[in-house]
């Protein structure tokens, strides 16, 4: 549930009051429940405020106390004195003992019976829709209700209206939930959504196998959760079909937007570090899991999705509403181990090997508990083989327009990226599950992301799950702690999400931009089937993924062939002195392909200008003046071109008769072409030509320069080739000493030659001229500005925000 929900700071510090104290005999993580709460507890604020009133007068002192420290370490300078419980702030002034580990006798904890004279005691259901309710019942809330084969519990807390209510749902208030025994109970707040922890337990008591985590606004389209989540995973994975998953290529990205690949590409999740809003281009491939392990399974909110302060009190006006949409379509997608993204409360699907992970956190601030439930979760699922899974919207939110207060995400904001980067790096020797997660909480206490509460909460948590019957899953190894295999181009797996119309800053994004996508979709369909393989002379390290991120966009893949080999970077070695002997390989990889487009990075294409050439026709830049040269060879006295052409004559002579013919009518035998051959193209119909001219060259030792433009003419006549595709190629063989490419480049010539990339910066450059012609590319160069020089400064640089950067 979002803020407007919950309760603000100043009500959840009065409801706090309520709060039972913290030294009952009840309240201690290993202590014996064999018996449950007695029926007759009163819960009378007056009554137990008379009975307790020294202890309150200690814990207005306490509160007082705190508030003051916090003021005075808020004061400090650095931005982690804002933290909850700072561990180096502690430690390097001398501070107490480390924190206490709890002591758990996991084989003892004794079963908790469900006593036969309470509320429910023979009902069993095994799906459960669990939610918060602090208001009367509302619409969807009745309509939850209603959900065939679920069973609805709403949670009450102190702001629950009395008599609360609601047919076909089972309600638990304070009293009920005081009666069920479980240890966990005496660390939930009294006016906290986070009371949410008691009904999971109740509803897993109750054989519960699936949970679906909501709250009292989710709205489910045809009220048929089956038809959006993936309810039933089955015994087995074999009987399911795969999943797309994010690619585990660049092992540096740990965190990604997932509205992005459902097509909100400039709304990010609650919980997303700030500093990655600007990520806002799409992948260039994805691979595929196995389905049947998603134990976590995320869905997206149609109307009012999941967005924190920043995004709700910047991008619209006051007084508006937000009514997005997230493509349907989109295929749900899977997160690789290394890889996260926010996980919520009010729209989570939790199969019975991840409900350990239901457990909220009560130190944080309200709007943080959940998100980090979420990244804990996360954590914890790779060390059973699980993952999370997010899907297309599942709900609808009706945005009520109420304020968000900025101050109960801080432990998002300030926190988060530490947090992420701490899990990804957290191991443990624990050898049953609940021990490392009780581990984990505990190092996360000691790091600062929450306090002790939260340790001796997690200790109650697990001995309840046990006690209320509950198996943990058996744990596996760590796929991220092993070497993960090379992705090959058969594993590459494309997806372009649509960009749906979206807000900046109250703006609608309609008109010019769907325009531009249009533009998109109409290069992508032309050249979506054609393959460009690129040969990079720069560093690859530094270039090759901008490249793909560049061509990608229109073609169907982009090979990256260099010098040098790059597992990770899917990067293939190929001399380009002999390029054209790799290219065969090339082409049996993709025998579907239209065809194939090779480029050199130093040329950059113009794909816009292409869209008339024809794709059954060979191109070449036999019309550039520059880059295609015929050389003599009876009065040639280079060395080099006498023997190049000497083996040319020896191919074409021992070539197929339409090969000679071809070549002799156009070219003759006392002189050879020569040609850069920078960019050029072969239809599907060339290809097996192609690589028999190839396997006639065999160990010669002919040059790409030499060899490509001889298998052209043999090939086919010139005079087929559509050769005014591109005919009007900007080609200087040298740049005069005060010209840049920015000075030759123009968006109307199919390709400009030479540019040269060494790394982001020029990338950058290049960008920027491009898109004149496609004016999408701008994502690509706040992309490569946020790659290279960070958020921050490239804020500081422009003069903007970084909510405005992020558009």
């Amino acid at each position: 549930m979002l803020v407007q929900d919950r309760a603000s700071p100043h009500a959840a510090a009065a409801a706090g009051q309520n709060q039972k104290p913290s030294s009952s005999p009840r309240g201690a993580p290993g202590a014996d429940r064999r018996h449950p709460r007695p029926f007759s507890k009163n819960l009378d604020f007056a009554t137990w405020a008379s009975e307790h009133s020294s202890k309150l007068l200690l814990l207005l002192f306490a509160v007082a106390s705190a508030a003051a420290v916090f003021l005075l370490r808020g004061a400090a300078p650095d931005a982690a004195a804002l933290l909850c419980l700072d561990r180096s702030a502690r430690s390097g002034s001398g501070g107490p003992a480390r924190l206490p580990y709890p002591d758990v006798a996991w084989s003892k904890v004794p079963p908790l019976a469900i006593a036969a004279g309470s509320p429910f005691a023979s009902f069993r259901a095994e799906r459960w829709i669990v939610v918060a309710v602090s208001s009367p019942p509302t619409a969807a809330l009745a309509a939850l209700a209603r959900v065939k084969g679920w069973q609805l519990l709403a949670v009450g807390d102190s702001r629950t209206p009395a008599g609360w209510e609601l047919k076909g749902a089972i309600f638990l208030s304070l009293e009920l939930q005081a009666q069920l025994g479980y240890r966990s109970v005496d660390f939930l707040p009294y006016g906290s959504h986070v009371r949410k922890t008691a009904g999971y337990l109740f509803a897993i008591q109750h054989g519960a196998k699936v949970i679906f985590d909501a709250d009292d606004r989710a709205e489910v389209p045809g009220n048929d959760l089956g038809k959006h989540f993936d309810v039933d995973l089955g015994s087995g994975v074999t009987n399911y079909p795969v999943l797309l998953q994010y690619s585990h290529a660049d092992p540096n990205r740990t965190v990604v937007n997932p509205y992005v690949h459902f097509g909100q590409r400039s709304v990010w999740p609650r919980g997303l570090p700030l500093d990655k809003v600007g990520e806002v281009g799409h992948e260039v491939f994805y691979t595929e899991v196995f389905s049947g392990r998603q134990f976590i399974q995320q869905g997206l909110s149609d109307g009012l999705p999941d967005v924190d302060a920043v995004f709700y009190f910047t991008r619209k006006p006051p007084t508006s509403a937000f009514d997005l949409r997230f493509d349907s379509e989109a295929p749900k997608v899977a997160l690789p181990q290394g890889m996260m993204a926010p996980v919520n409360s009010f729209n989570t699907l939790f199969q019975s090997p991840a409900f350990w992970g239901l457990m909220m956190p009560v130190s944080v601030s309200s709007m943080a508990a959940d998100v980090i439930r979420g990244y804990w979760a996360q954590r914890i699922l790779w060390e059973i083989g699980g993952y999370v899974a997010f899907y297309p919207p599942t709900i609808y939110r009706k945005d009520h327009i109420q304020a968000y207060p900025f101050a109960e995400e801080k432990d998002l904001h300030m926190n988060v990226g530490r947090l992420i980067k701490f899990l990804n790096e957290w191991r443990s020797n624990k050898r049953t599950l609940f021990e490392k997660i009780l581990d984990l909480s505990y190092a996360m206490a000691e790091e600062g992301f929450w306090t002790e509460q939260d340790v001796r909460l997690t200790a109650a948590w697990l001995q309840d799950l046990l006690a209320v019957g509950y198996r943990q899953p058996r744990l596996m190894s760590l796929e991220i702690d092993r070497q993960r295999a090379t992705i090959g181009e058969g594993d590459m797996k494309e997806f372009v999400p649509k960009k749906l119309p979206s807000v900046h800053l109250g703006v609608d994004e309609i008109g010019t931009v769907n325009y531009e996508i249009g533009n998109l979709i109409k290069w992508r369909k032309n050249f979506g089937n054609v393959v460009m393989i690129m040969h990079v002379s720069g560093p690859v390290d530094r270039t090759a993924l901008e490249w793909r991120l560049l061509y990608g966009r229109i073609f169907k893949t982009v090979i990256i062939l260099a010098e040098q080999s790059n597992a990770e970077l899917a990067v293939e070695r190929c001399a380009l002195s002999h390029a054209y002997k790799y290219l065969p390989k090339i082409f049996e990889r993709y025998s579907g392909a239209d065809g194939f487009v090779f480029l050199q990075d130093h040329m950059i294409l113009n794909y816009w200008n292409l869209m008339q050439a024809d794709k059954e026709k060979l191109w070449i830049t036999n019309k550039i003046a520059h880059s295609w040269v015929t050389v003599p060879l009876e009065t040639n006295k280079e060395e080099w071109f006498v023997k190049q052409g000497a083996m040319v004559k020896q191919v074409i002579g021992s070539s197929p008769v339409h090969f000679q013919t071809n070549y002799k009518e156009s070219m003759g035998e006392d002189k050879i072409a020569f040609c850069g051959s920078e960019l050029f193209y072969v239809p599907q119909q060339f290809v097996e030509d192609f690589g028999d001219l190839v396997g006639l060259v065999g160990d010669l030792d002919l040059h790409h320069k030499i060899a490509v433009p001889m298998f052209f003419l043999a090939m086919d006549s010139p005079q087929n080739f559509d050769s005014d595709a591109l005919a009007g190629t900007v080609f200087k063989n040298q740049l005069p000493a005060n010209a840049t490419f920015s000075s030759i480049y123009t968006a109307q010539a199919p390709a400009v030659f030479p540019v040269k990339v060494m790394n982001e910066i020029d990338f950058i450059k290049v960008i920027r001229l491009m898109s004149i012609g496609d004016p999408l590319l701008m994502e690509l160069l706040f992309i490569s500005l946020l790659l290279y020089i960070g958020v921050s400064l490239v804020t500081r640089l422009l003069g903007i925000s970084s909510v405005q950067l992020s558009c």
